[in-house]
């Protein structure tokens, strides 16, 4: 495993509930500001055996995002935010100044 994916694991890991973070500005606090589709790929092959809580990553809308097939994990995801206190708008977004979490540890680089 990478030390990139290492640090992924773990700023997922620690995000708070009824907090979100963006594909995006994990990658970058993971010290890869591009890498946000690695982050897709982290949480699809390992969100099960680091028990990731998937649901908190959202797109940079701050909306969720996933394959026009897959409308169920859309309204799971959401329902597992909500379940949070996490609030949708009309639009379907999140407010990212009351919801975004940022990590302490974060390498930004």
């Amino acid at each position: 495993m990478t030390d990139f994916t290492e640090r992924v694991i773990r700023i997922i890991q620690g995000i708070p509930a009824g907090q979100v973070m963006t594909y995006g500005q994990v990658a970058a606090a993971a010290g890869s500001p591009r890498g946000a589709r690695q982050v897709v790929r982290v949480l699809h092959s390992m969100s099960a055996k680091y028990e990731l809580p998937w649901h908190r990553i959202i797109n940079a809308q701050g909306s969720i995002s996933a394959p026009a097939d897959a409308e169920g994990k859309c309204v799971r995801q959401r329902g597992l935010l909500e379940a949070e206190g996490v609030q949708f708008n009309s639009e379907g977004k999140v407010d990212f100044t009351l919801y975004r979490w940022f990590p302490e540890d974060a390498i930004e680089g």
